[in-house]
């Protein structure tokens, strides 16, 4: 078992990586495998809205990254996305990335690379915004019919360097605590497979338009 955590920071090194770091520190300390992935500075077009995934299976921008880790999440059994707050909501390169990712995943046909996956979402920053943050990354997994993985806060950390995130000592024990809670979930999943517990039955999609 193991998990994706994506870091949708512009800095590499950042605040966000080092909630993310204490995350996956801990996950590993449970026996659950883990990687960060960088986005990156490179730019992130925003959806076209053009529906080409329908028909070739991935989206159709693929100079940027987003296909690629498509196809890495397949590998992946949970995820936790991190983001800094950026005018009280999450950075523009992420929340271009995740609306590509999880749309084209799932117009395509690979809705099985997100659903029923655990997920979690992380927000760093200097002072607020952080629970808009959240609200806003959480709605990509709540959509995708994934569990939403908690710590025993919301999951933000507080500080304008690293060096200050990691003095946010409830923070950073809020990050521990959400990746045992991660690690637990998956646990209980693969029991559950084990012990021959049936995926929820699929049904097929109904779209209901207001305006007829």
């Amino acid at each position: 078992m193991k998990v994706l955590l994506v870091n949708g920071s512009p800095h590499k090194n950042g605040c966000t990586n080092t909630a993310l770091e204490e995350i996956a520190n801990t996950l590993k300390e449970e026996g659950i495998g883990a990687e960060i992935y960088y986005i990156g500075l490179k730019a992130v077009s925003g959806c076209r809205g053009c529906g080409a995934c329908t028909q070739i299976g991935r989206c159709v921008i693929n100079d940027d990254g987003v296909n690629e880790f498509v196809e890495k999440a397949k590998e992946f059994d949970g995820f936790i996305f991190g983001s800094p707050v950026h005018y009280a909501s999450a950075g523009g390169t992420i929340t271009s990335f995740m609306d590509r990712a999880f749309f084209s995943a799932f117009m395509s046909g690979h809705g099985e690379v997100f659903s029923h996956k655990p997920a979690a979402a992380v927000a760093s920053a200097r002072r607020s915004g952080t629970t808009a943050t959240l609200d806003q990354l959480n709605k990509y997994f709540t959509i995708s019919e994934m569990p939403v993985i908690s710590g025993r806060y919301w999951n933000m950390v507080h500080g304008h360097t690293p060096e200050e995130v990691k003095q946010d000592l409830e923070g950073m024990q809020n990050m521990r605590i959400l990746a045992r809670n991660m690690a637990w979930h998956l646990k209980c999943l693969e029991a559950g497979r084990k012990a021959g517990v049936p995926m929820p039955k699929h049904e097929k999609i109904v779209f209901t338009n207001f305006i007829r």
